[in-house]
């Protein structure tokens, strides 16, 4: 009895309407914490004492950085779960993630990029964590794009979930990798949940912002899946009846 929740997570019917009813929820939150987050954090956090003004897009850098791996190691998961338990709701996840995560990693890699023009005095330095974002937005355009390579579905599907699996170790280089090589790219400021190195005043606004993009992504994963869902499904009477009732 305790894992029939997990059972009902690969009936396509059970997810798409888990997904129709839990959307518009995550969307309404996401813009009250998202609105929040970027109003305070522009408008009412103090500059910052080294960079001024221009600390504050990281109310959009560091939360699309965060989900930019977020989405990866979902898309990785989901992946994982459809080859080895043989759940094709876990393809439809997977491909439901893939943009999402790639869009967050160009928001993270262009808000970093102008950011550091001012505090490094270039656009784009070949910094490792830079350079592993870069390759993570490639790996998520190889994995859309093998999915769509094959004539047979179902070999895009397990062919793009064994690259996402494999593409997974660039997740930790990624957060580790201000620690392991040399790097312009500052450290840790707000994982140290001990001791943080930023105000409450500059910090709870950022954190608003990162719940809100968390909800965001959902919010946009389930849209995306039930697009999936009934693409993958469209010839099963269910779908009929789904259409039907709305």
């Amino acid at each position: 009895m305790k894992w029939t929740w997990f059972h009902k997570l690969g009936s396509p019917p059970y997810v798409y309407r888990l997904a129709r009813s839990i959307g518009p929820w995550l969307y309404a939150l996401a813009a009250l914490t998202i609105g929040y987050g970027v109003v305070a954090g522009l408008f009412f956090a103090p500059a910052d004492y080294q960079q001024g003004d221009a600390f504050r897009i990281i109310y959009v850098h560091a939360p699309a950085a965060w989900m930019s791996l977020s989405a990866y190691t979902t898309m990785a998961l989901a992946g994982a779960v459809a080859l080895i338990w043989r759940i094709k709701i876990g393809h439809a996840v997977a491909a439901a993630c893939a943009p999402i995560g790639a869009s967050f990693t160009l928001a993270a890699l262009i808000t970093g990029s102008l950011w550091g023009r001012p505090m490094w005095g270039t656009f784009w330095a070949w910094d490792p964590r830079l350079t592993s974002e870069l390759i993570l937005m490639f790996l998520y355009f190889g994995v859309m794009s093998l999915r769509q390579a094959f004539d047979d579905p179902a070999r895009g599907d397990r062919t793009a979930a064994v690259l996402a699996i494999v593409g997974v170790v660039n997740v930790p280089i990624i957060h580790y990798s201000v620690q392991w090589w040399n790097s312009l790219h500052q450290g840790a400021t707000v994982a140290k949940f001990a001791k943080p190195s930023m105000p409450g005043s500059m910090l709870w606004p950022l954190l608003s912002v990162l719940l809100g993009f968390m909800l965001f992504f959902g919010a946009v994963l389930c849209t995306r899946l039930r697009a999936e869902v009934l693409n993958r499904e469209r010839q099963s009477s269910w779908i009929k009846e789904a259409l039907s009732s709305r």
